[in-house]
């Protein structure tokens, strides 16, 4: 988890920190964001939209392993059942805190999805 100097830049509709926060809210604005002049050519909209994107799809993948975890191996149902509320508790500290961080205009990495989400923006869309 690594914090950069904010920053603000607009250059044209929205600023670039909020599109970056905007990106943590649903799927829909970061994908909007990736596909559309001028924020898809702008860095630090297109880092948070990606690593909105990636976050959704951890949230997504942990949960269907916790769930068919559980399901496939009875004896650990009781371990879910104890532990999911705290799963999704962290989750939606993680993603309460990248929007906030965001909004402040922080490029904030994320563990393991911040740095894939470094690697997509480097590479030409």
């Amino acid at each position: 988890m690594k914090a950069q100097s904010s920053f603000t830049q607009n250059h044209g509709g929205i600023s670039d920190q909020a599109a970056g926060g905007l990106a943590y809210i649903t799927v829909i604005p970061a994908i909007y964001f990736l596909l559309t002049e001028p924020y898809k050519k702008r860095p630090y909209v297109r880092f948070h939209s990606w690593q909105a994107i990636y976050l959704l799809i951890a949230t997504v993948v942990i949960t269907v392993v916790l769930g068919a975890i559980s399901n496939l191996i009875p004896a650990l149902r009781f371990l879910n059942f104890d532990h999911f509320p705290l799963d999704s508790l962290a989750l939606v500290i993680l993603w309460i805190m990248a929007l906030i961080k965001a909004f402040n205009g922080e490029w904030y990495t994320l563990p393991v999805i911040g740095p894939l989400a470094r690697r997509r923006i480097s590479t030409k869309h």
